[in-house]
């Protein structure tokens, strides 16, 4: 027999999902429609059954570190078919957001950015900090004895406030705080999910930890989950768009952070770049395409609830966010060319607002949902949990007993030569969840 499992439910953790978008989980009734329906789900780690009833029970030390809570896509395949109207697509999605809050470093800028009240101050912090940066240029320059020169040539800059070299220096330097908070989050939720598995027993890779990364980037550069998607087939076009749209606009941003150590550059690079650039034209089509995303998102935001799924504002600020980051600086292009002063310095500073935000907030907003669920494909590769012993181990820690001694079993046999008459089959061992 298993042993008991004892339950202890987190009351607390039950009323914030309930709260986020999941308020109909109490509805299921473990029929596993949402299971079979799933395309995503496999094997014997099958969901999203066992999170529903996870969290009916509050058992927020197991959906905390499941893996399988990021595997899912929201296509709400689960949800349109649910008999029950329990949604388990939104409840899903409100696990993640928990999940997010809970690795997140510092953990109250994560509060702070999943609450109305703290917008205005989340953006002024930013603005301050270029404001400092605007403050500092002249003593910073003369310091470092950098030349603002830029040869025979007149460029026109985005803001002579706020030139080029100085916005360098200023994303690069939070850009690593900004990576060392994402590293303590994902080294989080990797050990969380380790030792949650060593207590069942899973010990061994089953995969080489840099083949993992291999098959799951493979997996999100061509976006092959989406496509097994039926209810909202058309987030497919949304989500390639805004990846490929800041792919571009990185590739673009890299390029001219780089002008002075990159040998491919010759001495001709002049920043900003004229409107027929390829690097110019590179990052406008990038910038079209994150538009046109929002837009599609949108839409599917403001759909019937039944195939859009809920709305909540951790969705929505970071797609208002992104949007903002699109038109301001889409308007500050506009206004560079046709030389508006002073309104293209003030748009030029909106934009690098919304910029150093969606950068600085990254760890704590939406955006990070592609490092937790990059997170989870890893690890669920590398420790074999998408089919085989480990995964069935990982679905219910009793059902390795029993495959292991039917193993033995077989061995015991075939050194006999004749396989003896089995004389019954062994005890079912449901999952104790």
């Amino acid at each position: 027999m298993p042993d008991p499992y004892v339950v202890r439910p987190d009351s607390a953790f039950i009323g914030r999902i309930l709260a986020e978008g999941g308020e109909d989980a109490k509805k299921c009734f473990q029929c596993a429609t949402c299971s079979v329906v799933c395309e995503l789900s496999e094997g014997s780690r099958i969901f999203p059954r066992k999170e529903m009833i996870w969290t009916q029970w509050g058992l927020k030390d197991r959906l905390l570190v499941d893996p399988d809570v990021w595997l899912c896509h929201q296509c709400n395949d689960c949800s349109t078919h649910c008999p029950r109207g329990a949604r388990p697509g939104d409840v899903m999605a409100a696990i993640r957001r928990e999940s997010m809050l809970q690795y997140a470093f510092p953990g109250f800028l994560a509060r702070w950015l999943n609450q109305p009240k703290y917008v205005p101050f989340l953006l002024l912090i930013p603005a301050l900090l270029l404001g400092l940066a605007y403050l500092s240029r002249d003593s910073i320059q003369n310091a470092l004895g950098i030349s603002t020169n830029t040869g025979a040539r007149i460029v026109y800059s985005f803001s002579s406030m706020l030139p080029q070299w100085l916005l360098i220096s200023f994303f690069l330097f939070f850009s690593v705080f900004v990576l060392l908070a994402v590293a303590v989050g994902v080294v989080r939720f990797w050990r969380a999910m380790k030792a949650a598995d060593a207590r069942d027993g899973i010990t061994t890779p089953a995969k080489g930890l840099l083949a993992s990364i291999g098959s799951t980037l493979k997996s999100i550069v061509t976006h092959d989950k989406f496509t097994k998607c039926k209810t909202d087939s058309s987030r497919y076009v949304s989500h390639s768009l805004a990846f490929f749209g800041f792919i571009a606009l990185f590739v673009v941003s890299l390029w001219v952070m780089t002008a002075s150590i990159n040998p491919l550059i010759g001495d001709g690079f002049a920043y900003p770049f004229s409107f027929w650039n390829p690097w110019r034209l590179l990052a406008n089509l990038g910038g079209v395409a994150l538009a046109v995303a929002c837009a599609l998102m949108i839409r599917e935001r403001l759909k019937k609830t039944e195939e859009g799924g809920s709305n909540t504002f951790f969705d929505w600020a970071f797609l208002w966010a992104l949007l903002a980051v699109v038109v301001t600086g889409f308007i500050a292009e506009a206004m560079h060319y046709t030389r508006i002063v002073p309104q293209r310095h003030i748009a030029y500073f909106i934009h690098l607002v919304f910029v150093f935000s969606l950068l600085m907030y990254l760890p704590y907003s939406k955006f990070a949902h592609l490092i937790y669920r990059t997170t989870a494909m890893v690890y669920v590769e590398h420790a074999g949990l998408n089919g085989g012993p480990a995964a069935v181990a990982a679905a219910d820690p009793q059902q390795e007993k029993v495959v292991a001694a039917e193993e033995q079993q077989g061995e015991a046999e075939e050194q006999q030569g004749e396989p003896e008459e089995q004389q019954g089959e062994p005890e079912d061992t449901n999952e104790a969840h």
